[in-house]
């Protein structure tokens, strides 16, 4: 019996185009019948190794990026805000979603949600410690357990594999999505991971 087909997702918090695809992609796979598998890595640590950087470094950039995210998020019918403290280190987070995976697994979901709703839904600044702990407690998790996980050894070092592998396997930016040896980089080539997923 063949193996269903699998996608990898490399996504950081810190990017809005991750977002619309966390909105989108799961749908894709139960349409297709694929596994998907979320993989958190540090956007920041793979732009310094690749020499990329944020659209939003560039003003007229930035400014079109918004625009056109604000469109993509439309025609999904998913919410969309930019978040006016952006950009926001997401060290904290990623090292959450790292944290929820390894150690509470059947939280990740609930926690990934629950971040990317505060960073482009209904805006909040993440990188407020406040602000993250007001946001993790509504959703209810325990805000001490919580910084007691994100201090593990494990799960730095984990954090830190998944970025170096995603810049070993040619990602430059996110969301980063891999059908076997196919790769996929952004949420408006989801078409073309579905066709990867198709049986011909």
């Amino acid at each position: 019996m063949t193996a269903p087909a699998r996608v990898e997702c490399f996504f950081d918090f810190g990017s809005p185009a991750a977002y619309l695809a966390w909105m989108q992609l799961p749908h894709v796979c139960a349409d297709t019948g694929a596994e998907l598998v979320w993989r958190p890595m540090l956007l920041g640590g793979v732009f310094q190794a690749t020499g990329n950087r944020s659209p939003a470094e560039v003003e007229a950039k930035g400014r079109y990026m918004r625009e056109d995210l604000a469109r993509f998020a439309r025609r999904a019918g998913v919410p969309f805000e930019h978040n006016p403290h952006f950009p926001i280190n997401t060290l904290t987070l990623m090292r959450g979603a790292t944290a929820m995976q390894l150690h509470r697994p059947e939280r990740f979901q609930g926690y990934a949600q629950a971040v990317f709703d505060a960073m482009w839904a209904q805006p909040r600044n993440l990188g407020d410690a406040g602000e993250l702990t007001a946001v993790l407690t509504a959703a209810g998790f325990n805000a001490a357990e919580f910084m007691t996980l994100l201090g593990r050894q494990d799960v730095k070092d984990q954090l830190k594999a998944t970025t170096q592998e995603a810049v070993e396997r040619g990602v430059f930016g996110a969301p980063t999505m891999f059908v076997g040896d196919q790769m996929f980089w952004g949420q408006d080539r989801l078409d073309f991971v579905r066709d990867a997923l198709t049986p011909r």
